[in-house]
């Protein structure tokens, strides 16, 4: 990782700059090349920090022998669709301000699919949340709220039917405004699973503030400051009392419903929950740019994602794939020169 980031240097400022920067797959293989290993190849099997570049393209370990390519083992391992479209990709995917909708990736980059760009967004979506992130501090509002719109025969409040169940944690500011927030789907609004989503996102010794609902004391237990509010012998909406976790979950609702027309299946729900709490939490962000550079950080440190995981009912297929090289996809070995700190060493 790189200590001080610069605009220019370490990723590109504007859609001209990108463009120019990432014209060909070689490009975006020494760019994913200098983002997983910044001071050198370092092998993936026994982490010995040395090795050369065979003829194939992949490295070789100094110690282990043992090859690896550059998106050996990261969210771009065994792709089918070419670096420079994936790049393409990330950057609409990081740099639109409300994200972008695979009906309309599959417009614009004219995929012959709706799954393609369905997919590769997911596969964005599924490496959002960095392991071992920071947790929310200081005080910090919790509440759940139903995703899924209004229901026959249910009266509101907490009951169950198809709608989602999501938990959702705020910090508030001492002087104004709102700081990072949370989003989890939440199987139901017991103690075991609000104590989960509490535990997991907010760090103890926090000041949690929720509503009266009785599974919060033995949910948050002796762990954090609590401090509940009755909403209604309070005599105000819900929202004034608790206006941090409405207005993230009002937030998350309309661009759920203009981005994406409202349109969600429930296992993928907390993905698109991660997108929004991603977006939400750079929302101050002044370089469009740092955020694509962040996007590719993370999916170079993520395993692979298949295809099968994406879906519910996968099936494999019974017709195998097109060899790669049948495809007429970009060459990838072709690397010009150019003075930028990804580069490799001619």
């Amino acid at each position: 990782m790189v200590a001080h980031l610069k605009g220019g240097v370490h990723y590109p400022r504007s859609t001209g700059e990108f463009q120019s920067w990432f014209a060909t797959d070689a490009d975006c293989l020494d760019y994913l090349d200098w983002l997983r290993w910044p001071q050198g190849f370092v092998c993936p099997r026994c982490q010995n920090p040395g090795g050369w570049r065979v003829a194939d393209g992949r490295y070789k370990c100094a110690c282990c022998a043992k090859r690896t390519a550059v998106t050996a083992g990261t969210l771009f391992d065994r792709r089918r669709t070419p670096l420079t479209v994936w790049f393409t990709v990330c950057w609409q995917f990081a740099t639109a301000k409300d994200g972008v909708s695979a009906q309309s990736l599959q417009r614009t980059l004219e995929f012959g699919s709706y799954q393609t760009a369905w997919a590769m967004l997911h596969r964005l979506r599924s490496v959002l949340v960095r392991p071992g992130r920071d947790r929310l501090t200081g005080t910090v509002e919790v509440d759940e709220t139903y995703f899924g719109g209004e229901e026959p025969g249910l009266r509101g409040g907490r009951q169950r039917g198809k709608k989602v169940l999501v938990g959702v944690a705020v910090e508030l500011r001492e002087t104004r405004g709102f700081g990072r927030c949370r989003m989890a789907v939440l199987a139901d609004a017991s103690a075991a699973s609000l104590e989960g989503f509490v535990t997991e996102n907010i760090e103890e010794g926090s000041t949690l503030v929720t509503d009266a609902w009785s599974s919060y004391p033995p949910a948050v237990r002796d762990r954090y400051v609590h401090k509940p509010i009755n909403v209604k012998r309070s005599g105000q909406p819900a929202h004034v009392v608790l206006p941090g976790v409405h207005r993230v979950a009002s937030l998350a609702k309309r661009w759920l419903a203009s981005t994406h027309q409202g349109r969600f299946d429930e296992a993928h729900l907390s993905n698109y929950l991660n997108e929004f709490v991603f977006r939400f939490n750079r929302r101050r962000s002044t370089s469009r740019g740092l955020l694509f550079y962040r996007l590719l950080e993370l999916a170079v440190d993520h395993d692979p994602v298949r295809y099968r995981q994406l879906v519910a009912n996968s099936k494999s297929k019974k017709v195998p794939p097109v060899p790669q090289g049948r495809r007429g996809h970009p060459p990838s070995l072709d690397r010009p020169q150019a003075e930028r700190p990804w580069r490799s060493a001619p």
